[in-house]
């Protein structure tokens, strides 16, 4: 018996996100049978909410998820075979994570823990959102300097 059978990694498309997925995959692996599901969450917040023209937001929410299953499709076929499935959704990153893990009973979520010094260890994260209320186990990347966006 596998201790995790359904594997959800969390990456936000950065140039650290085939490190999270790789590691995603090797526990996917080592757990033989395990199903190994990538995630990307799109925030769209637009600068002008309450505007008059709606098209144009609705358009550039278009076209970043459109971008994003362009990049989900690169990441994805970088893990080889049997490629993973994966999904882009839209919404809060926090909300949508954590409801996308109870819907699809995951046993594991793999997501990037970014270094914080002085101030910004105030700041709530994604990742302290989702350790703290997942329905399952977490496992946290560690990410170096090197390896976040500028």
């Amino acid at each position: 018996m596998n201790i995790y059978s359904r594997v959800l990694a969390i990456v936000d498309l950065s140039a650290h996100s085939a490190r999270v997925a790789a590691r995603a995959r090797q526990f996917a692996d080592a757990a033989s049978g395990a199903t190994l599901t990538l995630l990307h969450v799109v925030e769209f917040m637009p600068v002008e909410p309450l505007s008059d023209s709606l098209l144009p937001t609705v358009q550039i929410e278009a076209d970043l998820l459109q971008t994003a299953r362009q990049r989900m499709t690169a990441l994805a076929a970088t893990l080889g075979s049997p490629a993973p499935v994966w999904e882009v959704g839209s919404g809060n990153v926090k909300a949508e994570v954590l409801r996308f893990a109870r819907a699809g009973g995951f046993d594991l979520i793999v997501i990037g823990s970014h270094e914080r010094h002085g101030l910004s260890i105030l700041v709530n994260l994604t990742e302290d959102t989702v350790l703290h209320a997942a329905p399952c186990d977490v496992l946290a990347v560690r990410l170096t300097q090197a390896e976040q966006p500028a």
